[in-house]
């Protein structure tokens, strides 16, 4: 029986994270992963394929359409979807095996096969067990389906089987306009499928600011994608080769039926524990299958910790690095830190979108007095030249104080761009101490500034 300081279920962005911080700080350390492959669900079959798949098509959209107008001609390249599947293994390969190094580097143990907490203390691993001071879990989430649809991967699938058709679908229905089922309808729609999206609500990207899911959806209209709105799916019916969804309006209860060769379900995700031993074990979970912990992400049991999109937050890869490094650092006796109110969101379309802090709505509810400084890409040199001109930075500061509440930003690099925000916003800045840094020209990130200066006597460009 191997004996540890910690063993991290997971090898996901929160658990391989946790575990290389685990062994800086001189914890023995091991990690539980029953893929053939580290990196749980990003680096295999989500962020990272997803974002490769998006930038080769993104390539073809610029060769399509914008080429010619920078004087490159010649005819536009045409699609080799068995080179760009490769493109994209290669892409989850190097990345993979990146964490591989970083493992041995560290000298963390890769527990192979699926773990199980059989009491506090123990994880079992196949047919060993082994000994630890501190669990972590870190089992991550998996697609949630809407109830009496069969997923076959095939012709209904989730974002996992979408990543790998064996040809480009002719015909796509989305169900779900949230951040999966947009980056991937996006993708198709650029490699010349016809997408149909269907959403319950009455408006793309729940939770967005309202103005910026207004824009981008207007700009992925404007791309190829449709959109039925306030829809609620009755059933999808799969064949071998084709797919019927059935829908009915809200407003009227209206049925109506649409044919597509592949059907992407993308209505969210939930906690993945299935196998664990957790309520054996008397964790206490959550009405919605979550993991709770405490303000330590300690559960109920003494000496089992959890983190990531197991338990309550965004479940994002980012939110779950930063768990797994503060973790960490509570179980070497140190203190973590997670600031939920400074955690980026981000859609990887064209134009990116990316969020942070309040939004309009948000504060609008909460009666909290602010001020609204908005730039558009428009008036950006950059952007201009780069034909990314569509979309605005959007800064939500504190009407008395000046002090940043929140940004919202649909335009070209957005999700690099929100980092200043952040940072600014970590340090409790004001907009106006965004406005008084110089930023280089001509940049993207200008625009930030513009939007910071809009929260006061206003943008030089507009």
């Amino acid at each position: 029986m191997a004996s540890y300081d910690v063993i991290v279920i997971g090898s996901g962005p929160g658990g391989y994270v946790c575990a290389i911080r685990c062994a800086q700080l001189g914890l023995k350390t091991a990690c539980v992963e029953g893929r053939e492959a580290l990196g749980g669900t990003c680096l295999n079959i989500g962020c990272i394929p997803s974002k490769a798949l998006l930038h080769a098509s993104h390539q073809l959209h610029e060769a399509e359409h914008n080429f010619a107008k920078m004087g490159l001609k010649g005819k536009a390249p045409s699609v080799d979807w068995t080179q760009m599947q490769a493109y994209k293994d290669d892409v989850i390969g190097q990345n993979t095996k990146g964490i591989e190094f970083l493992f041995k580097k560290n000298k963390i143990d890769w527990l192979k096969g699926w773990g199980s907490i059989p009491e506090a203390g123990r994880v079992k691993v196949g047919d060993e067990v082994h000994e630890a001071r501190a669990i972590v879990v870190a089992s991550g989430s998996e697609p949630s389906a809407l109830p009496g649809i069969e997923i076959d991967e095939k012709v209904v699938v989730t974002s996992e089987g979408a990543l790998s058709l064996p040809k480009i679908p002719r015909k796509m229905v989305v169900i779900g306009a949230g951040v999966i089922g947009l980056e991937l309808g996006s993708v198709y729609a650029r490699l010349g499928t016809e997408v149909q999206v269907i959403e319950y609500l009455d408006h793309i990207t729940p939770g967005m600011d309202a103005e910026v899911s207004k824009t981008f959806q207007r700009l992925l209209a404007r791309q190829g994608l449709s959109f039925t709105l306030g829809a609620a799916v009755q059933k999808v019916e799969a064949t071998k080769t084709k797919a019927r969804v059935t829908y009915k309006l809200r407003k009227d209860d209206s049925e109506a039926t649409l044919d597509a060769d592949v059907v992407l379900v993308a209505t969210g995700r939930r906690p993945y524990t299935d196998g664990l031993g957790l309520e054996a074990l008397g964790v206490k979970m959550s009405g919605r299958g979550q993991i709770e912990t405490d303000a330590h992400w300690a559960t109920s049991v003494p000496g089992v910790y959890a983190i990531g999109d197991c338990i309550a937050g965004p479940m994002l890869a980012h939110k779950a690095e930063d768990e797994g490094m503060a973790v960490a650092e509570v179980i070497a006796g140190k203190h973590g830190h997670v600031n939920y109110g400074v955690i980026p969101g981000v859609i990887y379309t064209h134009p990116e979108v990316a969020s942070v802090g309040a939004t309009e709505e948000s504060l609008k509810e909460a009666g909290h007095a602010y001020k609204v400084g908005k730039f558009n890409f428009m008036g950006n040199g950059r952007a201009k030249a780069n034909f990314a001109a569509d979309g605005f930075v959007k800064i939500l500061a504190d009407k008395e104080t000046d002090r940043i509440l929140g940004a919202h930003i649909i335009g070209p690099m957005a999700g690099d761009l929100i980092h200043e925000i952040c940072v600014a916003m970590e340090f409790g800045a004001a907009a106006q101490d965004i406005a008084l840094t110089c930023h280089a020209h001509p940049t993207y990130s200008e625009a930030v500034r513009e939007a910071a200066l809009a929260c006061g006597d206003g943008p030089i460009h507009s």
